[in-house]
């Protein structure tokens, strides 16, 4: 066991073993993907690898990889073919993202939209989602159904995000909704294809989904929680960029929920235009100190407890050990 087995990878593997078989594979991967992404229009071809060599983490690939670990033939080309179409889905996502957040960068590189304009950006979004597809009836009609549901979680949640919670509806059940179905439902995917394609069991299978539901939604709500309390450039991005745009997140939507008088001032700056330095500001350091943020982060451990009792479903070992420590950086990343 080494200090450098995980580098390079998004997920904390600490066997060494395991990590050079991930990597390898991942190399196979990138690969695949760099195919995937050409047309016969070589406009097309740029555009749709504009993000994909950008950069990233390939978190989800790199889930599928370790999830089939957890089964009979982790090394089956259906697993390579499964980690590119939740590459391509996410990819593909981001594309459209950017368009509706009216974005200029992403991944520190000219978000499409920008260099381009919407419509080729909506395009290519378009595009990437039917090599995704394409990838996808090639595993089969299960895998096809199973995409479908996600694509439907993922749309409905970008949807969601950008109406008002309903009358009498509780805006926070309404964000983690939200969450839930753009952040959550593809890591689920991803970690349902790995262990079906890997040759896990059933039980494995449905306990490795569920985990990479909860582990997925809490390491993006862990994010929210450092956009209000980490300092300058600790987070990789301005501190409370959510917060001046206007974009709730789990600990400003306990806040909003308080009744305590002597929030009065935290409530009113939250319901008001923060792009304001000195009102940002104030509103920044009255939210630091309010018990939301403790409340938001006893949340987010909660959930990467919940999805580490999941994996009792896993033998022991190194596959296990990696999960169980990433819900653990979520965990702590948070506190």
């Amino acid at each position: 066991m080494t200090g450098s087995a995980a580098a390079g990878l998004a997920l904390p593997v600490t066997d060494e073993a395991l990590a050079t078989r991930l990597r390898e594979r991942m190399t196979v991967i990138e690969d695949a993907l760099e195919g995937h992404v050409r047309s016969r229009a070589g406009f097309v071809t740029t555009a749709a690898s504009h993000l994909m060599t950008a950069g990233g983490k390939r978190f989800r690939p790199l889930l599928v990889l370790l999830a089939a670990e957890a089964g009979e033939h982790p090394d089956s080309e259906e697993v390579v073919t499964a980690a590119c179409v939740v590459e391509l889905t996410h990819l593909a996502s981001l594309y459209h993202d950017d368009v509706m957040d009216e974005a200029e960068l992403r991944r520190g590189a000219v978000s499409a939209n920008a260099r381009w304009d919407n419509h080729v950006a909506i395009l290519t979004g378009d595009f990437l989602f039917s090599k995704s597809s394409e990838l996808t009836a090639e595993l089969g009609a299960d895998a096809v159904r199973i995409q479908a549901r996600t694509f439907t979680r993922l749309v409905e949640g970008q949807i969601l995000e950008t109406v008002q919670p309903g009358p009498g509806e509780d805006p926070l059940a309404h964000y983690l909704e939200v969450v839930a179905g753009k952040t959550g439902s593809l890591i689920a995917t991803s970690a349902r294809y790995g262990a079906r394609f890997g040759g896990a069991t059933r039980e494995v299978e449905e306990a490795l989904t569920s985990y990479g539901e909860i582990v997925g939604c809490a390491f993006q709500l862990s994010d929210d929680i450092l956009d209000i309390a980490s300092e300058s450039g600790e987070s990789g991005k301005t501190p409370g960029t959510d917060l001046r745009e206007g974009v709730p997140t789990l600990p400003v939507l306990m806040a909003r929920a308080s009744t305590d008088p002597a929030d009065a001032r935290l409530l009113e700056l939250l319901a008001a235009d923060l792009s304001d330095d000195a009102r940002h500001a104030e509103a920044l350091g009255l939210l630091r100190k309010h018990p939301a943020m403790d409340e938001a982060r006893a949340y987010v451990v909660a959930r990467a407890q919940e999805a580490k009792a999941l994996l009792t479903a896993l033998p022991a070992g190194p596959v296990r050990d990696a999960l169980e420590a990433f819900a653990d950086i979520v965990a702590i990343r948070s506190t």
